[in-house]
């Protein structure tokens, strides 16, 4: 491992290289296509890697044979930045106002590409590993278009294995858990029509603003007097949007909620009362309300077999100090979740250090990680297909 390791600390400059790119020129989800066109442009300069663009949208797979082996593995990364302002002074900054690389996805990108060089250019293993590269994540589209596109029958594989940054987890560390891991979501938008007007006359108007308002206080009831305490579940209304202009009472007002559930049982009963909250706010205060459901996520479970041979692999390759096997669960949400309803394997957090958190203006990912989650792909890869 130490050969793996060294090679990868010399390849450092050139992942860093990736991943400035990637973070200068951000795509929304489901948008990627000059994300996508560089990763696949930089696969193509490794030698014999077999590139196929354009699954599920911008989805690529890259697989690279060795030996006469039959078994084959999944590496997956996701590549679709996040609609927020970059707030942060790194020479390379997002150039694009209002999108930025503020979940890593970028960093995830380029240890998967630093994976891939090394592993075409070593062979140290017999049978197939596929680089997944995937859209969409945020959205929760780019998994499921990318299945429903035949991934798994066009590129079969025996398990599919995930990674993601973690601020607040120490850096350079692994973090693996068995079972459920990280939460449904379902991002639902709900929009309140009421009545226009001039902000000096409210009475011949029917302010959205109000019932929107009424509905934000309202929806913190949902968690706290419905959902067991011994149990997790967030709603967050992480936008509300009404009018421009002080003297003008809005006819519209759209509200954005990210929903995150931890069973199917509380999944049910707390869309339900979302469902009569909104309703009952909106009638009561003169408005019409219309919900627009956006792509449900799922919980998030490891395979417990499949987590433990990780787990081995990562300790003989970096040491039993920077390996947990007992690590945390998050209400974050990933469309991982779907691959591993349909492959066993695992998804497991490399730690990012003390920065701000994933989706924070000012989060930035920490570039010296690159080398460590490429080596936890190489070791994978030559360890599962020996």
């Amino acid at each position: 491992m130490n050969a793996i390791i060294t090679r990868l600390e010399q390849d450092k400059s050139l992942m860093e290289t990736w991943f400035a790119h990637l973070h200068r020129t951000p795509e929304l989800s489901m948008q990627e296509e000059r994300t996508a066109a560089f990763i696949a442009d930089t696969l193509h300069s490794f030698p014999g890697v077999e590139v196929v663009t354009g699954i599920g949208g911008h989805g690529i797979v890259a697989s690279i044979t060795s030996g006469k082996g039959d078994k084959a593995i999944g590496l997956r990364a996701d590549f679709d930045a996040l609609p927020i302002e970059e707030v942060t002074d790194l020479p390379w900054k997002s150039q694009i106002p209002g999108r930025a690389h503020l979940c890593g996805h970028d960093g995830h990108t380029a240890m998967l590409l630093g994976a891939a060089q090394y592993l075409s250019e070593t062979r140290n293993f017999n049978g197939t590993v596929r680089m997944i590269f995937q859209p969409g994540e945020e959205t929760m589209q780019g998994g499921p278009a990318m299945i429903a596109d035949g991934l798994f029958e066009r590129f079969p594989v025996d398990a599919v294995f995930g990674m993601h940054n973690m601020p607040g987890l120490e850096k350079g560390k692994l973090y693996f858990t068995e079972g459920d891991t990280m939460a449904a979501v379902d991002n639902w938008e709900v929009e309140i029509t009421g009545k226009g007007g001039h902000g000096a006359f409210p009475e011949l108007a029917i302010d959205p603003v109000v019932a929107g308002a009424s509905l934000v206080m309202a929806l913190q009831s949902v968690v706290a007097r419905n959902v067991a305490p011994a149990h997790s579940a967030v709603v967050t209304v992480g936008a509300f949007q009404a009018g421009h202009a002080g003297n003008v009472i809005a006819q519209s007002a759209v509200l954005r909620l990210s929903i995150r559930t931890t069973t199917p049982q509380d999944r049910a009963m707390v869309l339900d009362r979302i469902r009569r909250l909104v309703a009952s706010q909106c009638e009561s205060l003169g408005c019409s309300a219309e919900i627009r459901k956006g792509q449900p996520g799922a919980v998030l479970t490891n395979d417990p077999e499949e987590t433990r041979k990780a787990v081995a692999i990562a300790r003989a390759a970096f040491g039993p100090d920077h390996v947990i096997d007992k690590g945390p669960t998050y209400l974050g949400s990933e469309d991982f979740a779907f691959m591993l309803q349909k492959r066993k394997g695992t998804y497991c957090f490399l730690g990012n250090g003390d920065t701000k958190f994933v989706h924070h203006p000012e989060y930035v990912f920490d570039p010296e990680i690159l080398p460590i989650g490429a080596a936890y792909w190489v070791a994978l890869t030559e360890a599962t297909l020996r």
